[in-house]
């Protein structure tokens, strides 16, 4: 094997930093740790001073729009790891960057030429991509990068490939999988997973593909020194005998698609068990080709990390058609209830739950009750499952379900106007059936809370969850054609989409309300928009729940509001999640241009930083040989997009 000519450590020590061990926390991983925690120990940092903080460097990735490839960079939403007082990170076209933690200075950057390969695995938000994972052996160090369809081993000291891992640095990731899988339709957003000498990773099929023998979602296990594939889990049952086949009607397992794991994994490292959540199979608002509870979509599934096999699963919405993917990372977490001791995993939803189970048997830690749901459909073709579970604690921490009473009444005028376009739709409560008109779906299809996760406070057994709250709509129609990717009889390729306003184009629900020039993002129902929810683990309860974020721009200077008081906080919503810290903060930025820090004990937000573009990443927290305590976060997209650091001033 490859012998890399220096270690991190080195490298930091060649450039001078200063090393006290005892001073230094990092930050290995992109959740901080394998248990995707989301917490640091760093107490520099407390409610007193972190009016103090400032913006101490920033750095910018300087990615284009590529006319040659049709490609462009998306959202910056990548959370960096810090290693050894060097930064590791992942930027929107998927090129690794190694940054000083005490400066920001570039130390080396390698670029796998994702946007090559053109711009269908990356959608039509740009490409992005959320982080890296560290592994070391002995001295031999590697950033281990999941790029579109490939892996790739990069030296941690020089940023070049290590020529001894599969084919002169990397392996391909969409061999072996049963059925011919085009880069054009194989993505990674999320960073791996690694164990022992193993690197694993899951898989992203874009939601715009939808047709029959699509590729299956799948977990993939690799050997970390050499490349080679050492096993594989696929989400959807391959064969008749396969656990859970019987859950696709007519066979439907053998042609359906999706389920895909593109959300962060989490690892229990000392017990070998790893925890995937995965998301709705193809498509995503209509099933009626595969009838069914549909396993492993959007289920909870515990793998044994050494083999690949399945130790247990819960599936947190059966036949799924709201889009409701479980995307964020399973927190694994230590809980008292009732006295007892509980190594425990916490799932947070798309659809303002949390789901709370026995580690290691999958037993849940409070009853989950299997409820009637409507099923009524207009949509031909379509079999709605006549259950869902529903967690008995804790209490939902995000609002579910519409009605006329969620109309917005900001102003009288803007009520009216909601009630009116919200008629148009259907309405009802959770899990109400998508429906040709239009139903109003809440939470949307980006939740409640989404890949950025929650954030675990081990010494007070608050679990932090920001929530987005707006609706939006889950609308199936007929299949024009046209799209290649695309073979469904009914699509939620539909042309207004899921994104809801007050205002619509010409065709739309509320278009006769209103003059095209006032169209606007106000939206139909009432705020605030977004939440931070702490939920207390060891009792099962909501502790706190204060709204997050000033609201868009667009909806506060619209005209329907000129001189209307609004509230300070009208709520943000976003992908984003939060750190929580032992200084008693936690951090959170989404949507807005601001960092923002609330008290752990409260809920009341104590402070704001600017940042250049708006922050759409979770952020991270260190603390350098010096002592000093650092907030990193990136911001923007395209090319306007930076990586900015937090300090307190005067250091």
């Amino acid at each position: 094997m490859k012998r890399f000519v220096a270690t991190v450590a080195l490298l930091s020590a060649a450039l001078g930093c200063a090393r006290e061990p005892d001073a230094v926390i990092e930050w290995p991983y992109v959740g901080s740790d394998q248990a995707q925690t989301k917490y640091s120990a760093a107490e520099e940092i407390t409610a007193a001073n972190v009016g103090e903080l400032e913006i101490v460097w920033q750095w910018e990735p300087m990615e284009t729009p590529l006319e040659e490839y049709g490609t462009r960079p998306g959202r910056f939403q990548a959370t960096p790891v810090m290693i050894g007082n060097v930064l590791y990170l992942s930027t929107m076209y998927t090129r690794v960057a190694a940054l000083d933690a005490e400066t920001g200075a570039e130390l080396w950057t390698f670029d796998p030429r994702a946007y090559e390969g053109g711009p269908v695995g990356a959608g039509p938000s740009g490409f992005k991509h959320r982080g890296i994972a560290y592994w070391r052996d002995g001295d031999d160090a590697r950033i281990f990068l999941n790029s579109r369809d490939r892996l790739y081993a990069v030296d941690a000291a020089t940023g070049e490939l290590d020529t001894d891992f599969g084919a002169s640095g990397s392996v391909l990731l969409t061999e072996g999988h049963g059925r011919p899988v085009s880069r054009y339709e194989f993505d990674q957003t999320s960073p791996p997973v690694v164990f022992e000498d193993l690197v694993i990773v899951g898989s992203r099929v874009p939601d715009g593909v939808q047709r029959k023998f699509d590729p299956p979602g799948t977990v993939q296990g690799f050997d970390a020194r050499t490349g080679e594939r050492r096993w594989v889990f696929f989400t959807i049952p391959q064969s008749s005998g396969d656990f859970g086949a019987d859950s696709w009607e007519n066979e439907s397992w053998s042609y359906t698609g999706h389920a895909n794991v593109w959300g962060l994994m989490s690892l229990d490292a000392e017990r070998g068990l790893l925890y995937v959540p995965t998301s709705t199979p193809s498509s995503d608002y209509w099933g009626g080709r595969r009838v069914g509870a549909n396993l492993f979509a959007d289920s909870l599934v515990c793998l044994d990390a050494r083999s690949g096999k399945r130790k247990w699963h819960f599936q947190t919405v059966h036949h799924g058609v709201w889009d409701y993917d479980l995307s964020a990372a399973p927190n694994l977490v230590t809980i008292t209830v009732g006295g007892r001791e509980i190594d425990a995993v916490a799932q947070v939803s798309k659809h303002g739950f949390t789901f709370v189970f026995d580690r290691v048997t999958g037993e849940p830690i409070w009853p989950i009750e299997e409820r009637p749901v409507e099923t009524a459909t207009d949509v031909p073709g379509e079999i709605l499952y006549p259950t869902q579970p529903f967690p008995t604690k804790p209490p939902p921490f995000g609002r579910q379900g519409v009605s006329l009473e969620d109309a917005n009444d900001l102003t009288p005028e803007i009520h009216a106007l909601a009630v009116a376009a919200m008629q148009q739709f259907r309405l009802g409560p959770l899990f109400t059936p998508p429906s040709l008109r239009g139903t109003l779906q809440r939470p949307g299809a980006s939740g409640g809370a989404n890949w950025g996760g929650a954030a675990f406070d081990p010494e007070t057994g608050l679990l932090f969850v920001r929530t987005s709250e707006d609706a939006d709509t889950s609308q199936v129609c007929v299949n024009a054609g046209g799209d290649p990717r695309v073979d469904v009889a009914y699509s939620n390729n539909c042309p207004y989409g899921a994104t809801l306003v007050m205002y619509r184009e010409a065709g739309g629900p509320g278009a006769a309300q209103a003059p095209e020039s006032e169209l606007s993002s106000i939206p139909l129902t009432k705020p605030p928009y977004a939440h931070l929810v702490a939920i207390d683990l060891n009792a099962g309860e909501i502790a706190w729940k204060t709204p997050f974020g000033e609201g868009s721009e667009e909806m506060r200077e619209h005209p329907l509001l000129r001189g209307v008081e609004l509230p300070e906080r009208l709520g943000t919503s976003g992908n984003s999640g939060s750190l929580v810290t032992r200084g008693g903060l936690v951090f959170l930025g989404g949507g807005d241009p601001y960092l923002y820090a609330f008290d752990t004990a409260t809920g009341a937000e104590i402070w704001r930083g600017a940042t250049p573009f708006p922050t759409g990443a979770n952020p991270m927290t260190y603390q350098t040989g010096s002592g000093r305590q650092f907030v990193v976060i990136a911001t923007g997209g395209g090319p306007k997009a930076a990586l900015v650091a937090f300090a307190l001033s005067g250091q």
